[in-house]
């Protein structure tokens, strides 16, 4: 019935910045509940290959314990701002939120995105000051910092009155005072979601089900996860699905999972306040879908994701090297797999243009777009990938372009070169915090001044350095901005490389080869040391003779060419070349492969 509470359930995302150990925190609350057993590994949420390599949460998972008589359900969200869509869908599901801080990096851009979206739905704050057990903690000021955010981004006075719990997520401790006690619990945890967090409240009389993320089996067909807001639904009811004002036709639903740990568990029926699978679905679905009862369609709105700000042109492979690695090579296959990444992926667009071979795909950003690839790659996909464009907007008549709020943490003796760098790339300084021997400094800059900035920042600091940013908004367009000012080192034949040849180029610039490396004309292979592209023959040989010369034999020393993985590409290549993508190969190359029609 309409207003009626679950007083034993309790719905809770946790959101964090990028590596603050919300997966590694859910690992712990899953032990501590019972729910898991140690030899089950670590960080088990992260079940997809890429997030384990590196260990970034990219899609949104759900879980659950029972702690006591209380049923917990548990959202673990991504806190790389690239993968925003991912955490407003989810975050539409509960009540209440736990924000994790580390204590020693502090609120970066991702800490400041993500608690925004939260605040933003009216949802109850936990704040947990997370690897407190780190050297360079410093407790005091990442308090500060929390008490400076809230008071920022706060949508009333109650959303400043919270919980603050201290602890180690790695080390399975949580306490309720900074100075301890520090046993190996996680009781005070989970006392707080139990007395902060509201229980879920009936909204409707009628049934109504809100789909926030989908999921396919092959015997069960279309799967609908996400919660139920009022109702009850039960195995063999029939249902509508609706959308805005769209009513699509009924379906019978065939089987209810809950989910506990890593378990979906199956059930007869679920009530409001149940974050759940269902099954019998004929047609597909999407997300944004509310599953009603057949006489009281009574669709939930359903949360506008940011837009795309950043696109790129996905194609055929047509490179002389195109069909030795994939198996999936055309464009209706690529079409095919980008129409289903659209179903589950809420921030990507997909647009066709004037070629049926090629494909607009816009995303939140370079990780966005890069991770999407990857995938694609390891599915056995060979694609072409243009240069990454940042989407332009027209306000009142004038251009406006995306822009990114950048904070760098940086030893204080780089600052100066960092600030040139990025007063070259139209930034705008916003606050410089000075700590011990580093800096902290923020930072307005367009999207299109990022582009290419992770290497330089990394030469630039020898690796000290930390740079974090998130989507800030949209700014008169700011002027032109310095691209790559290197040319690149282009073949001109087709075959092997060979050790003398790239003997002779490595003064010209920086080798993107080995020797014995097949190459084709019009292929990069290296970065020029100046400005202009630069046709070179990679597979030149040593012409042998009878004749020995003193001194002139020297042995080849090769310097070890740069790996160029696909972010690096997408940051290195310029409007007029191409990243050629395989399963066991990525390229650089030029658009027009002849040296004669370049000119």
């Amino acid at each position: 019935m309409k207003n009626e509470k679950r007083t034993n359930v309790r719905n809770l995302a946790i959101i964090a910045h990028v590596d603050h150990g919300k997966t590694t925190l859910v690992d712990k609350m899953l032990r501590f509940a019972g729910t898991l057993d140690v030899a089950q590994g670590a960080r088990v949420m992260d079940s997809n290959a890429l997030e384990k390599e590196r260990g970034i949460t990219i899609l949104a998972k759900n879980t659950g314990v029972t702690y006591g008589e209380y049923d917990i359900n548990i959202v673990d969200t991504p806190g790389h701002s690239d993968f925003g869509g991912e955490v407003e869908r989810t975050l539409q599901m509960v009540e209440g939120f736990l924000l994790l801080v580390d204590a020693a990096e502090g609120v970066l851009p991702g800490t400041r995105f993500v608690l925004m979206k939260a605040l933003a739905l009216n949802l109850r704050p936990i704040v947990l000051i997370n690897k407190i057990d780190r050297p360079d903690a410093d407790i005091e000021r990442t308090e500060g910092l929390i008490s400076d955010l809230f008071l920022d981004l706060a949508q009333h006075s109650d959303q400043l009155v919270f919980p603050m719990l201290y602890g180690s997520g790695k080390q399975g401790f949580i306490s309720t005072s900074p100075t301890g006690p520090h046993d190996i619990t996680m009781k005070p945890l989970f006392d707080a979601i139990i007395n902060s967090i509201p229980a879920p409240v009936s909204k409707s009389d009628h049934l109504q089900f809100l789909t926030t993320s989908l999921d396919h089996s092959d015997f069960l067909g279309p799967i609908a996860i996400g919660r139920v807001f009022s109702g009850e639904i039960k195995v063999g009811q029939q249902v509508i699905p609706c959308k805005d004002d769209v009513v699509s036709k009924p379906t019978k639903i065939t089987k209810i999972y809950m989910f506990r740990g890593l378990e979906r568990i199956e059930a007869n029926e679920a009530k409001f306040g149940d974050i759940i699978a269902l099954t019998g679905f004929t047609e597909p679905l999407t997300i944004g879908t509310t599953l009603c009862e057949l006489n009281h369609p009574e669709p939930l709105p359903y949360i506008t994701v940011d837009e795309p700000t950043l696109s790129m042109y996905i194609s055929v492979n047509d490179s002389p090297f195109n069909g030795q690695d994939g198996k999936l090579l055309t464009s209706r296959q690529i079409k095919d797999r980008l129409e289903k990444e659209l179903k589950t992926n809420v921030a990507l667009r997909v647009e066709p243009t004037d070629s049926a071979d090629v494909f607009k795909v816009s995303g939140r950003g370079q990780l966005h777009l890069g991770i999407l690839l990857e995938t694609m790659r390891r599915e056995g996909f060979e694609v072409q990938v243009s240069a990454p464009e940042v989407i332009y907007k027209k306000i009142d008549g004038a251009k406006y372009e995306p822009i990114e709020y950048l904070v760098v943490d940086v030893p204080t003796d780089m600052q100066g070169i960092v600030m040139e760098h990025l007063g070259k790339k139209k930034a705008e300084m916003k606050n410089m915090v000075h700590y011990g021997e580093r800096v902290r400094i923020e930072f307005e800059v367009p999207s299109r001044g990022l582009l290419g900035f992770r290497s330089q920042f990394l030469t630039d600091t020898r690796g000290m350095g930390i740079a974090t940013f998130s989507f800030h908004g949209y700014q008169p367009y700011k002027g032109d901005i310095i691209t790559r000012t290197k040319g690149a080192l282009v073949s001109m034949e087709t075959g092997a490389t060979t050790g003398y040849a790239l003997d002779a180029l490595q003064p010209r610039g920086i080798l993107f080869v080995g020797p014995g490396e097949k190459v084709y004309e019009g292929m990069i292979i290296g970065e020029h040391s100046r400005s202009n592209d630069l046709d070179v023959n990679p597979t030149k040989g040593k012409k042998l003779t009878n004749m020995r010369a003193s001194g002139s034999d020297d042995a080849i020393r090769l310097e070890p060419p740069r790996a160029m993985d696909l972010e690096t590409c997408m940051e290195w290549i310029q409007p007029d070349e191409l990243i050629e993508i395989t399963p066991s190969h990525i390229r650089l190359r030029k658009k027009v492969l002849r040296a004669s029609m370049r000119k």
